[in-house]
């Protein structure tokens, strides 16, 4: 199941960007954070791929959803300037960004290859 995340939620559990300068992701899982918005076409297309991928991935990753509108500073901390753009966070290591209504494959190949999921 995708989660909703408002900034706050943001903060407590991916990255305190407010305390920290670095990089530090808070969470155990890799995960994906869909930044998107209620009027963007290609956003709904790729939702139901990313609900797919929640229910196939179950336990082995978390997929995050951040509504541009609603929060416009987070889309600002992370240079958002198109959507659907993604965060790809592994544990551990940088997160990447991507952005553009991604195929399944895609994903499914950036969940193996940056997320280090299998």
């Amino acid at each position: 199941m995708t989660q909703q995340l408002s900034k706050q939620d943001f903060i407590d559990t991916v990255f305190d960007f407010e305390a920290k300068k670095e990089w530090d992701y808070k969470g155990e899982l890799p995960a994906i954070v869909d930044f998107y918005a209620d009027w963007c076409g290609p956003c709904k297309m790729v939702s139901p791929v990313l609900e797919a991928l929640s229910k196939e991935y179950e336990g082995k990753l978390k997929i995050y959803k951040v509504n541009t509108d609603k929060e416009p500073e987070l889309s600002a901390v992370f240079g958002i300037q198109s959507i659907p753009s993604f965060l790809f966070i592994p544990v551990g290591a940088q997160p990447q960004m991507a952005m553009g209504a991604l195929p399944k494959a895609s994903f499914v190949s950036a969940i193996k290859d940056v997320l280090k999921v299998s």
